[in-house]
């Protein structure tokens, strides 16, 4: 009996002694910090402060342009119908202004010829004609360019800003011209033959969109505005020279308006003077700064 309470005592010592380590080296130490009454506390809530809030600015024109490397903006508008209206007497429009005086006189002789070959041809396509180059004009562009001053910038937007700044720059010389020639037209109405106007429109338009959208759009935009002025004889309201004089003048319109509004704007020059030092920071002195 001895020797079995000694032998079960070793026995129960090994175990406690090979037992307790694993036990120890699984435990989790946590070391226990108090909360102190600084860390329960709530913050106290701060006042909104709205002096930073920016006040709700008013509508400005501005607003409906993005920044782009044209000059093609509405705060610019009024100064580019300035460039474009003195524009049109470049010497880059020299050439197509030669050739379509000529063809216009060239085509005076045959005034009488054409009008008896072609009024009364179709009634209908006269009266289409006589709408779509006409006072319906305006409302049809002043919608795209709404349109475009919302759109994304790209080509339909450049496109209906160009086509207001012809429609005001065309529509000014046509009057002008009409006023100073004062011709007769065929069906002797009034003294506002000479040039087109339907004509002068449709071709400044179609101007517009060839240089904007390529021959692709470019053709039909052509064809159609001849349709136009031929229609103008058709209806026995415009001589052959009339149109072709349209036609002219039209085109000349077009390519000056597309050819200034795309042109990057004027970088502004100044000069600046303001306190400087060197560049370790020592010293003061004046600085100079100059752009051009």
């Amino acid at each position: 009996m001895r020797k079995l309470e000694v032998a079960a005592g070793a026995t129960l010592a090994l175990v406690l002694a090979f037992g307790a380590g694993p036990a120890r080296s699984q435990s989790l130490d946590v070391p226990f910090e108090p909360q102190t009454l600084e860390t329960q506390s709530l913050e106290t809530p701060q006042p909104l402060d709205l002096s930073s809030v920016a006040e709700p600015r008013p509508f400005d024109a501005s607003m409906l342009d993005v920044p782009r490397d044209d000059r093609r903006t509405m705060g610019a508008f009024p100064k580019n119908l300035g460039r474009n209206f003195v524009g049109v007497f470049s010497g880059q429009n020299l050439f197509p202004f030669a050739v379509g005086l000529g063809v216009t006189t060239l085509a005076s002789a045959f005034d009488g010829r054409s009008e008896t070959m072609l009024k009364g041809a179709c009634d209908a396509c006269g009266k289409t004609g006589a709408k779509m180059g006409g006072s319906a004009m305006i409302p049809m562009v002043g919608a795209l360019f709404v349109a475009g001053r919302f759109a994304p910038q790209g080509r339909f937007r450049s496109m209906s800003y160009d086509f207001a700044q012809a429609l005001v720059v065309n529509g000014a010389y046509t009057g002008l011209l009409k006023k100073t020639v004062s011709r007769t037209r065929p069906d002797g109405s009034d003294t506002l033959s000479f040039p087109s106007g339907h004509t002068s429109t449709a071709f400044s338009l179609a101007g517009i969109a060839t240089h904007h959208y390529g021959w692709k759009v470019g053709v039909p935009a052509y064809a159609l505005a001849s349709c136009i002025g031929l229609t103008r004889i058709e209806q026995d309201r415009h001589h052959l020279s009339d149109v072709l004089a349209g036609a002219t003048l039209g085109f000349i319109v077009g390519r000056t308006v597309t050819r200034l509004d795309g042109e990057r704007p004027a970088k502004k020059r100044f000069v600046s003077v303001g306190p400087a030092t060197d560049p370790r920071g020592q010293g003061v002195g004046l600085g100079l700064s100059a752009s051009w």
